[in-house]
């Protein structure tokens, strides 16, 4: 079987949202899946659609934030509820919940844009190669299958700059140029939301073997209410600024292909090496 007859497209799996009393119910096949539990940036994605497929005329996207409580399974209900709405922002909260437990709890911020004096350009791109002349970050295995996680397999991946996974390096930190497979998301938002979690935890650039990480919660702000790109690709980087305890915490940006930031976040991560 080919590689592309086992991926399911991002926009396959939303076209199977279903209406419940609650919010929506979709199934998630195997590819999306990181271990035992959906996807963190699939889970974003998912409460973003969710909420849009529940409440009319949100204005643009500015900030989400996601706690991971519990692993979510194949069999998932989304139930969106509008926390408060004003004359230009609206606070949405949006629980994930697998196997009757709560495996994700998102909060989504909101906001049309308004008239402001203020005007500051976000984080200066790194100056790297263009993904046409980069080699991949998820390897493939001598039958061209992908080495990463399932989840990896949607993505075309372009080693940038930093290390790579478990290569034992003194630097904390991943930069790489990442696009959808599926061509319909190239300049969708929810697309953007699903790809912005993708690499791996910066902290496995030090790791010499394969150990187990588990995303404890993770935030972004959108720097823009319209992000787009040309061609698809998005540069993605995470830096780990600490680590110690059992935890790192990372630092996330992402910028178009003109070298415009367009998403910041950070993350927590429980780090089992």
């Amino acid at each position: 079987m080919s590689e592309s007859a086992e991926r399911t497209p991002l926009s396959e799996l939303l076209a199977g949202f279903t209406a419940t009393e609650s919010g929506h119910r979709v199934q998630i096949p195997a590819d999306w899946l990181q271990g035992r539990a959906v996807y963190g940036g699939l889970s974003a994605a998912l409460a973003l659609h969710s909420a849009h497929g529940a409440l009319d005329a949100l204005p643009p996207l500015r900030s989400v934030q996601l706690t991971f409580i519990g692993p979510a399974g194949s069999d998932v209900e989304l139930r969106p509820v509008l926390d408060r709405r004003g004359k230009s922002t609206a606070f949405v909260s949006v629980d994930i919940v697998s196997g009757g437990r709560l495996a994700v709890r998102a909060a989504l911020c909101f906001g049309a844009a308004r008239d402001s004096r203020l005007a500051a350009g976000g984080p200066l791109a790194p100056a790297v190669s263009g993904p046409e002349t980069s080699d991949p970050f998820f390897r493939r295995g001598v039958d061209g299958r992908h080495l990463g996680p399932n989840f990896a397999q949607h993505f075309n991946s372009r080693h940038a700059a930093g290390g790579l996974p478990m290569s034992g390096a003194d630097a904390a930190d991943f930069t790489v140029w990442l696009q959808h497979k599926d061509t319909t998301m190239a300049d969708s938002l929810v697309g953007l939301v699903a790809l912005a979690d993708a690499l791996p935890p910066a902290a496995m650039a030090s790791f010499v073997e394969p150990a187990p990480i588990s995303t404890m919660t993770w935030m972004f702000d959108l720097l823009t209410g319209d992000p787009r790109t040309d061609d698809g690709w998005w540069l993605c980087r995470s830096t780990a600024d600490a680590t110690r305890d059992g935890y790192s915490s990372q630092a996330m940006t992402i910028w178009n292909r003109a070298g415009e930031p367009v998403v910041a976040g950070r993350q927590n991560v429980a780090i089992f090496y």
